[in-house]
């Protein structure tokens, strides 16, 4: 699949996130906490292939790539222990707490995110850049031949 396309489906999950989070305040609880086992299970499946896909391209991506990978699991784990904790609480003022720690930590995941696909789009940009000069080469040094 050629990066543009990824970036387009890219877009389009982001999208459908968007809808999902728009549709959650209408749900009832428990079709809510369905939906949150539903996400966090698709996410814990994305970051396991990510991690497949850093392993495989090992000498292929660059190395803070896999770096950048490893910090990203290790964050995820530690955040889903502490909202596993919080959600263990049962005090109205923790259980307050923990709501606005909850929606600090989902705006900060969306900037995240944000910055994700700026990053996303420079490397989509410098990859065609660099397949058009690896063809201008070719192409040269084909025609001194």
């Amino acid at each position: 699949m050629a990066v543009s396309d990824q970036l387009s489906r890219l877009s389009a999950h982001a999208k459908q996130a968007e809808d999902h989070a728009a549709a959650a305040r209408g749900k009832a609880k428990a079709q809510l906490e369905a939906d949150v086992k539903k996400a966090s299970d698709s996410a814990q499946a994305q970051a396991v292939e990510l991690r497949k896909k850093a392993d495989a391209s090992k000498g292929k991506v660059s190395a803070w790539w896999d770096d950048t990978q490893r910090t990203w699991n290790n964050h995820i784990a530690d955040a889903r222990k502490d909202i596993d904790k919080r959600r263990a609480e049962h005090d109205l003022k923790r259980a307050q707490r923990s709501a606005d720690v909850a929606e600090d930590d989902a705006s900060f995941a969306i900037d995240f995110a944000y910055a994700a696909i700026d990053e996303a789009e420079y490397a989509v940009l410098d990859a065609v850049l660099a397949r058009m000069q690896a063809e201008e080469l070719a192409t040269g040094a084909s025609a001194r031949a």
